[in-house]
């Protein structure tokens, strides 16, 4: 069994350590490779409607005046900045881009890191962020989809020819290619519905769910790796990500121990990256490199 043996970090809120500003952030990728940590992940949204409320995870996160950097611009920066670190997103909404621009962006990206791209992508949860897009809120799973199969094929031939229902194109180039032999690694971020089980067998080399529990993340786990296997993959090339769920203490304060006890029943349950958010458990970028450090030895201990 595949077990943890890779940590990443979210980006999530890391302006607050800046007085607002995150260009700082790619500083903090770079103390992060140093300490080790495998991937950076930065959370995306476009646009923000108000009905926050309908948020079908808990309470939404974020006031309505947070600022969601754009992941491949945010990444990109990170690139150049960088030389080891893989680059991911937790997870850009991808129906919101051209499915021709999104397959040109993550080949750009996956060239100017030389080869360092997992993408995370999703669909989101606002209908206001697809209508103020201009992209139907209908039919998204099917866009999603194709997007997927018109990469891989813009990866892979030319010139090209697709024809679906939400993109359409007769003989095109489309270069650069990714550097990575075999296309990017592409990681969904959906529910483990029965159809989207398969979708991520078909299509995907990864999933990034909501789901924290481990009893639960097991069996979901168990039903993808024999979906690759009825497809002649093999599962133990499933990646899965999931973010920490943070333990807290009586008094309030985060509990970085804690929270990585809970490494072990992740590893268990087939889990093989696991992801924490230094805003939570760092004070400031000066608590940065020992939060790392301590992230990646739990990982290790786990394999």
């Amino acid at each position: 069994m595949v077990q943890v043996a890779q940590v990443a970090i979210g980006l999530y809120g890391l302006q607050q350590w800046f007085d607002g500003d995150f260009a700082p952030v790619v500083e903090v990728a770079r103390t992060a490779e140093e300490a080790g940590v495998d991937q950076v992940s930065i959370t995306d949204h476009v646009v923000m409607g108000e009905n926050t409320d309908k948020y079908p995870y808990g309470p939404f996160p974020a006031p309505l005046d947070y600022p969601w950097f754009e992941p491949l611009t945010v990444l990109a920066a990170i690139a150049g900045g960088t030389r080891r670190i893989r680059l991911s997103a937790g997870v850009l909404i991808a129906p919101l881009r051209p499915a021709v621009l999104l397959a040109k962006q993550l080949a750009t990206l996956d060239v100017m890191s030389r080869g360092r791209v997992s993408i995370g992508l999703g669909l989101g949860w606002q209908r206001e962020e697809y209508e103020a897009s201009g992209v139907p809120w209908e039919g998204r799973y099917t866009r999603l989809e194709e997007q997927v199969r018109v990469c891989k094929l813009l990866w892979s031939q030319a010139p090209a020819s697709f024809r679906g229902s939400t993109v359409q194109f007769e003989r095109i180039h489309a270069w650069p290619r990714p550097v990575q032999a075999g296309g990017i690694p592409i990681w969904f971020g959906l529910a483990p519905s029965e159809r989207n089980v398969e979708r991520i067998a078909e299509l995907g080399d990864g999933w990034i769910p909501m789901e924290q529990r481990p009893e639960l993340l097991a069996g979901h786990i168990d039903k993808l790796r024999k979906a690759f296997v009825a497809r002649g993959r093999d599962p133990q090339h499933l990646a899965v990500r999931v973010a920490l769920r943070p333990v807290f203490r009586d008094d309030g304060t985060p509990d970085l121990e804690a929270t990585l006890a809970t490494i072990p029943a992740l590893a268990r349950a087939g889990v093989t990256m696991v992801e924490a958010l230094p805003l939570i458990f760092c004070r400031g970028p000066q608590d940065l490199e020992a939060f790392c450090k301590q992230l990646v030895a739990a990982g290790r201990q786990a394999a």
